[in-house]
């Protein structure tokens, strides 16, 4: 079996704040999400459940932050009834499967996709190609693997091995 923590911490540039799982694997079998629970082993709050980590995924998603795709989702969402009911509800299961993740409890549960209080306020592209990777009904992310797609075709993970 392959050393995930190294794998994660290369992919990401340092060492994952403890505790996490892998929570997606892409095609070729290396980490592209992390789950975390609502509080960390050093007792800091942590309402970002699931983590991007493929280096693939996480420079496009960058690019398109850069590029002012944050905002225009959430403009969009403020004029969409149906997209914002999809937010809405993508809002509600993070919060569930965070407080599961937690063992129950969540003690971020006045926040939810990546620690925002409006479920509306599109801010964390990355938080939502995780999700979409995890197979939640994230709108965004969803929208954003159609772009780019779900890994790279280079297997460029197997050169931080």
């Amino acid at each position: 079996m392959h050393d995930d923590r190294a794998l994660v911490s290369a992919q990401i540039g340092r060492t994952p704040r403890d505790p996490w799982r892998v929570a997606v694997r892409c095609p070729f079998g290396c980490p592209s999400a992390i789950a975390s629970p609502p509080l960390l082993d050093d007792g800091v709050r942590f309402p970002t459940w699931l983590w991007l980590t493929c280096p693939y995924l996480s420079r496009e998603v960058a690019l398109m932050e850069s590029r002012g795709d944050t905002s225009a989702w959430a403009a969009r969402a403020s004029g969409d009834p149906d997209l914002a009911a999809r937010l809405e509800a993508l809002d509600a299961e993070v919060r569930r499967r965070r407080a599961r993740e937690g063992g129950g409890e969540d003690v971020c549960a006045d926040v939810g996709v990546a620690g925002q209080r409006d479920p509306l306020g599109v801010k964390c592209l990355h938080a939502h190609v995780a999700y979409s990777l995890a197979g939640l009904d994230d709108p965004v992310g969803c929208a954003i693997l159609e772009d780019v797609g779900r890994a790279c075709s280079d297997r460029r993970c197997e050169r931080l091995r």
